[in-house]
């Protein structure tokens, strides 16, 4: 901690278009240090990366490194200066090898001249040593498209490595992993440390900052509100510099009476994904599904949505059998499905803030097929407001957004439908401490008001806080229905990994 700073940020200031993203922000990082930067979604977080790695130059203030005034004027100048980002969604070339993708934008040439061929060869021994010293059983000639989504994490982490870069910044780097490869990125940070590399790291996971990291600095609405180190923080001091605001109740699940059966599932099965899986949800109950990855929930969730088709089984809406071919089925229904995947599946970036909002609910804002754009833009901030995204405005391209605040559009589009069923796929993936309260209530009120809602998620502690009864899978199969007064931790990861025999509410 005596160490000399090699990054400093002085009186940092970043104006856009009726935003303030940052205001007078002092950020200091020192060799051999892994610091946490925290905030809530709109914080500035995203911001000081992107002045950090290049993208976004200044509206005033200096950048320091070793002591030097730097003036980056594009990504590639703060990867010359040995400055590297891993971001929180994987961005490569599926077509691409996992050679391609790591070398991408500083290849090796031959002759060790700026102009020469491209020497393949070294290249790909080079990705292998990597690939091994990360302990990857990942061929350097394998397509990234035949990757699964925590292995192209992986790669990414390797392709910011390969700059031997001084100073690696981590968003969210274990949002795709599993517990094991938690465990493995964190042996790779301990390593980069003892290297004497600077490591900031971004999470809103505080198991993880409290496990891995050494310093911290927190963001508030663009300004820096309180700096230290981890080991003499508290959770509990650090939200309240994050909210302003003491959080006494993360999870605040109202009592509800539980009603009659709504969606009732029989011996449900996809070949290949999971089979036989069975359970009802009745009206007010929030029913948590959880499971580690590959338990097979999400592809569950999906034939249910009328995304997939079941290869068996039965599915009964209000005592009545139903069969999705498509989701426009199940949302006529009154069923609706928040993805895992918002770029993929949840949002269209390119698109404004309230198109998004507003896009389920086009046919009934639409008269003879003109859209009714004041009744639009009224929805559209009716449900902003309520799940509190920040934004210069709902006209802007969601694509501009922190990843929170998209996630946060997501669950606006959704809500603005009023299902009666509604499945929530990793609701808070990303998403702040204040702002996952946020959403929690809104979950609780729902429930309240009679809704049968599904949570899928792989936070432990929310299902556990949120659930009326957890269903538990394990490799596509049930493993424990577990009731709210009998659910605890050991129970419910026991059942995960397969190791209780099936149990019933």
């Amino acid at each position: 901690m005596n160490a000399q700073p090699i990054l400093e940020l002085k009186d940092i200031s970043m104006y856009f278009p009726g935003i303030k993203a940052l205001d007078g922000v002092d950020f200091t990082v020192r060799p051999g240090e892994v610091h946490a930067l925290i905030g809530e979604n709109g914080a500035g977080k995203s911001t000081l990366v992107k002045i950090m790695t290049g993208v976004y130059r200044p509206t005033a203030g200096q950048i320091l490194l070793d002591g030097k005034q730097m003036n980056f004027k594009s990504a590639l100048d703060a990867q010359a200066a040995g400055i590297t980002a891993i971001h929180q969604e994987a961005s490569m070339f599926s077509e691409l090898t996992v050679t391609e993708n790591i070398f991408m934008g500083h290849h090796i040439k031959k002759g060790g001249s700026g102009r020469g061929p491209l020497d393949w060869k070294s290249m790909t021994t080079k990705t292998g040593e990597l690939l091994k010293s990360m302990e990857l059983n990942i061929s350097p000639e394998a397509s990234v498209k035949s990757l699964g989504v925590a292995q192209r994490h992986m790669v990414e982490i390797a392709k910011a490595l390969s700059i031997d870069a001084r100073i690696v910044i981590m968003d969210e780097p274990t949002s795709a992993l599993t517990l094991r490869e938690v465990e493995d990125l964190y042996k790779i940070v301990r390593r980069l440390r003892e290297e004497g590399k600077a490591i900031i790291f971004i999470s809103h996971k505080f198991e993880e900052i409290f496990d891995i990291c050494d310093t911290y600095t927190v963001f508030r609405d663009g300004q820096m509100v309180g700096e230290g180190r981890v080991p003499e923080a508290t959770i509990s001091g650090i939200i309240n510099l994050m909210v302003g605001r003491s959080l006494d109740q993360l999870y605040p699940k109202s009592e509800t009476k539980i009603g009659s059966t709504v969606l009732e599932v029989k011996d449900l099965s996809r070949t290949g994904y999971f089979k036989n899986v069975g359970f009802e949800l009745h009206e007010g109950e929030i029913l948590g599904f959880f499971g580690l990855i590959g338990a097979g929930r999400t592809e569950v969730m999906r034939v249910l949505f009328g995304i997939d088709s079941a290869s068996g089984g039965e599915v009964l809406l209000n005592g009545r059998p139903v069969s999705f071919n498509r989701p426009k089925e199940a949302m006529n229904a009154g069923i609706a499905y928040i993805p895992e995947d918002r770029h993929e599946q949840g949002t269209i970036l390119e698109m404004s803030i309230t198109d998004n909002i507003t896009l389920p609910k086009v046919d009934d804002l639409s008269h003879f097929g003109i859209l009714n754009r004041k009744a639009e833009n009224l929805l559209a901030e009716e449900f902003a407001e309520k799940i509190e995204i920040k934004s210069a405005g709902l006209s802007v391209n969601t694509s501009t957004l922190s990843g929170g605040n998209q996630q946060k559009v997501v669950l606006a589009k959704w809500l603005s439908t009023n299902p009666d069923v509604l499945i929530l796929d990793e609701p808070t993936k990303g998403i702040d401490v204040g702002t996952k309260a946020r959403v929690h209530k809104i979950i609780s009120e729902m429930a309240s008001r009679g809704k049968a809602i599904i949570l899928v998620s792989s936070e432990l502690p929310e299902v556990l806080g949120m659930s009326d009864r957890i269903v538990v899978m394990h490799e596509g199969h049930i493993t424990a229905v577990i009731d709210r007064e009998e659910a605890n931790p050991d129970k419910v990861m026991l059942a995960a990994t397969a190791q209780i025999g099936k149990v019933t509410a």
